[in-house]
């Protein structure tokens, strides 16, 4: 049997390129990587534009405030800049990633106690609620709190309305949760025995 002959052409550069019509001799190696589980949730709560005088004018930039969670106790938050809008995101995604915080969570997706956090001119009040409750907050407050795998929570925003500020105002807020076994069977600390009662008890021993 005749074997089939491959088309073989020269390109202009003088490389040699096999392949028939179809093929152009390009590999699609996207499809031969193996795709990354997305484990992190992003949500961008806001794009602003900012602008800074220069010597020759305004120059105008794009601030961006990204929040990440992977939706199991897990959440950060980052701010960033960038020259359009796509950069700014990314930038402010990698920041929220390595900025990230644990906090401990009920058994009814709830968190275990009240807690106020305050930054800058911001002041956020998180509250636990019963089940079935779901996530009762405005803003910046709801956003975060539903990347973090909690269902009853009640939010408060009091003072200044900057986004940023109350972003990470919940970020503290969240941070000084303490687990429900800590602070109900915390172990208690005695007192340090002051010098006389050391002295006092030196002596008996000595007798």
């Amino acid at each position: 049997m005749a074997e089939v002959q491959q088309a073989v052409s020269i390109d202009p550069r003088g490389q040699r390129r096999q392949g028939g019509p179809n093929n152009r001799g390009r590999r699609n190696d996207r499809a031969d990587q193996p795709r990354e589980e997305k484990i992190f949730q992003e949500y961008v709560v806001s794009i602003d534009r900012v602008a800074r005088v220069v010597k020759g004018g305004r120059r105008f930039r794009f601030k961006a405030l990204v929040a990440v969670g992977d939706g199991k106790q897990r959440v950060g938050v980052g701010v960033a800049k960038g020259q359009d809008v796509q950069a700014a995101v990314a930038k402010a995604t990698d920041k929220a990633k390595k900025s990230l915080i644990t906090f401990p969570v009920t058994a009814k997706a709830s968190i275990p106690h009240d807690v106020e956090a305050k930054v800058g001119g911001a002041k956020v009040l998180i509250m636990p609620a019963a089940p079935g409750t779901g996530i009762i907050a405005g803003g910046v407050v709801r956003s975060i709190a539903q990347l973090t795998g909690i269902t009853n929570l009640l939010g408060k925003t009091l003072g200044s309305n900057n986004k940023v500020n109350n972003a990470y105002a919940t970020i503290e807020a969240l941070r000084q949760l303490v687990a429900q076994d800590k602070w109900l069977n915390a172990p208690v600390k005695k007192a340090p025995a002051k010098k006389t009662e050391k002295v006092a008890e030196a002596k008996e021993e000595t007798k």
